[in-house]
C-alpha cells in the first residue's frame, strides 16, 4: 500500500467527470457507438456513479464519473474517491469536468481511497491508480497522504500491538526517516525529571509510562505539537463499562495525528523548528493505580484533585504542555481524543478547536475550507473557570455537573499552556464510524491538513 500517483503514460484511461444533467451535452460530441452505449446504460451522472465505455477491442475507452449536483456535493467531500474504488485496476487520468479549485481535493481523495489496514489480513485498497493532474503538486499530496496513512495505521492497531513501547518505536522510526532527534523519559525517570502526572496515570501498566520528545529543524519559528498518547484507557479505577471501552485503542489518536502531521511537515521541509511531545501511557487498573480523591502535583506546580480517573488524558497533556511552554514556542497546539462532550457538540466529522487568538482561528477556518478538512471553533469560556476550582486543590480534573465538558477540559489545559505563546487545542474523534469517500471505517486523521495549510499564514513561513 503506497500513497503515490501513477507514472504518466500515453495509454492512461481518461476520466470525464459529469454533473447530473450534463450527460446529453457531453454525448453530442461522441461517436454513434458511445451515444448508443450511453442510452442503453441509462447513466445519469449520479454522485459517485461510474460508467465504463468499452473500446472496439474490448478494453476501456473512457470512464464517466458522476459528480451529482452542487447540493449533493455540499453534503460531503472527496467525491471522486467513490469512483476510484469502483474502477478496475489500471492507470487513469482526469480528462475533464473537475473545477480547478477542486482538483487538488479530488486528487488527494483518490490517493486516500487506496488505504487499507492490512496488518492482520491481506487486503487491497484498490488498483485504480491516478496520474497527478496537471497543475497539482503531486509530491506534496503524496507526502500528505503518507502522513495520513501513518495516522490511520497507528490508530487502527489494537493496544496489544500499540502500547507505549510500540508508540515509542513508531516515533523513533519517524525520527530516523527524517533525521530528527528523539529522547524518551521512561518510568521512574519521569518523577526525577518532574513529570509526575504522566507517571501517575501510567504507573499501573505493565508497560512503563514515558514522555517522547522529537525535535527537528534548526531555523525558523518554533512549533510545538503535543499529542495525547493514551494507548488504552480502561478508565482506571473509575472503570469504563464495556460498551465505552470498545474503541479505547483509539485513545492515542491525538499522538497518531501529531505524528502524521510531523511527517507532513518534515517531509515537505517547512522552514520551522518542530518539537513533538507525546506522553505515552496506558491507563490501567492495578494495586498502584492512581485513585479518585488523590491530589497530584503537576510539573507546573499546580495541584490537581482527581475526581475521576477516567479524565486522565488532560493530566498527561498538562505535564507535556508545561514542558512545551518552557521553550517559548511561537505556536503550541495539543491534539487529543479528549471528551465525549465534543462528539455530542459536533459529531464525528468535525474537528472542534479552542483558541484565544482570533487571527489564528480565522486562518485555521479558511485553511480547512481549502483542503476539505473541516474544523469548528469552540470557546475558551472564562466564566466556566470557577468550575475547575474544587477548593481543596488548585484544579479539579473532572468538574461535576456535566455541562460544557469539552470547554472545561480545554480550560484545564490552558492553565498549563500558560499565556506566553499562541495556543490551540483540538478535541478530535480520530475515528470514522462508517465508510465514507476516501475514509474507510476506522482510524482517521482530523485537523492535521487544516493545520498544515494554515502554518505559512500563522507562522509567516
Amino acid at each position: 500500500m503506497t500513497a503515490t500517483f501513477a507514472t504518466a503514460t500515453a495509454d492512461a484511461i481518461p476520466v470525464h467527470v459529469l454533473e447530473t444533467g450534463a450527460v446529453d451535452a457531453w454525448a453530442q460530441g461522441q461517436s454513434d457507438q458511445v451515444r448508443n452505449w450511453l442510452k442503453a446504460s441509462g447513466f445519469q451522472a449520479g454522485l459517485g456513479k461510474t460508467l465504463l465505455i468499452p473500446s472496439q477491442t474490448g478494453g476501456i475507452q473512457a470512464v464517466l464519473a458522476g459528480y451529482g449536483t452542487a447540493d449533493q456535493r455540499a453534503r460531503g467531500r472527496f467525491h471522486l474517491a467513490s469512483a476510484a474504488t469502483s474502477l478496475p485496476a489500471g492507470t487513469y487520468r482526469i480528462a475533464s469536468g473537475v473545477p480547478g479549485d477542486k482538483l487538488e481535493e479530488e486528487a488527494l481523495g483518490w490517493l486516500l481511497s487506496g488505504y487499507a489496514f492490512d496488518r492482520y489480513r491481506a487486503q487491497s485498497g484498490g488498483g485504480a491508480r491516478l496520474i497527478a493532474p496537471e497543475g497539482v503538486d503531486g509530491p506534496r499530496l503524496e507526502t500528505i497522504a503518507a502522513g495520513e496513512f501513518l495516522t490511520r495505521d497507528l490508530i487502527n492497531t489494537p493496544a496489544s500491538d500499540m502500547g507505549p513501547d510500540a508508540l515509542e518505536q513508531a516515533a523513533r522510526g519517524l525520527a530516523a526517516q527524517h533525521g530528527a532527534q528523539i529522547t524518551v523519559t521512561l518510568g521512574d525517570a519521569l518523577l526525577e525529571q518532574n513529570f509526575p502526572m504522566i507517571h501517575a496515570v501510567g504507573r499501573a501498566s505493565g508497560q512503563a509510562p514515558r514522555l517522547i520528545d522529537l525535535q527537528w529543524g534548526d531555523h525558523g519559528p518554533l512549533l510545538v505539537l503535543v499529542g495525547k498518547g493514551v494507548c488504552f484507557d480502561t478508565g482506571g479505577l473509575n472503570l469504563k463499562p464495556g460498551a465505552s471501552m470498545g474503541l479505547m485503542k483509539k485513545d492515542m489518536g491525538g499522538a497518531a495525528t501529531v505524528l502524521g502531521l510531523a511527517h507532513m511537515i518534515m517531509g515537505l521541509g517547512l522552514s520551522l523548528r518542530l518539537r513533538v511531545l507525546v506522553p505515552a501511557v496506558e491507563n490501567s487498573v492495578s494495586g498502584n493505580a492512581f485513585r479518585p480523591g488523590d491530589i497530584l502535583t503537576s510539573r507546573k506546580g499546580l495541584t490537581v484533585e482527581i475526581n475521576n480517573t477516567d479524565a486522565e488524558g488532560r493530566l498527561v497533556l498538562a505535564d507535556a504542555l508545561a514542558l512545551g511552554a518552557e521553550s517559548n514556542p511561537d505556536l503550541m497546539l495539543s491534539m487529543a481524543t479528549l471528551t465525549g462532550a465534543a462528539r455530542v457538540a459536533v459529531g464525528p466529522d468535525l474537528s472542534p478547536f479552542f483558541t484565544d487568538d482570533d487571527p489564528l482561528a480565522q486562518a485555521l477556518t479558511n485553511a480547512a475550507g481549502r483542503v476539505a478538512d473541516p474544523v469548528w471553533r469552540l470557546p475558551f469560556w472564562d466564566p466556566y473557570e470557577a468550575d475547575l476550582e474544587p477548593g481543596i486543590a488548585d484544579l479539579d480534573n473532572a468538574p461535576k455537573g456535566g455541562f460544557g465538558g469539552a470547554i472545561t477540559a480545554a480550560l484545564f489545559l490552558r492553565r498549563f499552556a500558560g499565556t506566553g505563546c499562541r495556543y490551540t487545542h483540538f478535541d478530535i474523534y480520530g475515528w470514522s464510524p462508517k465508510a465514507l469517500p476516501a475514509r474507510p471505517k476506522g482510524g482517521v486523521g482530523m485537523g492535521a491538513r487544516a493545520l498544515l495549510e494554515a502554518l505559512p499564514d500563522v507562522l509567516g513561513l
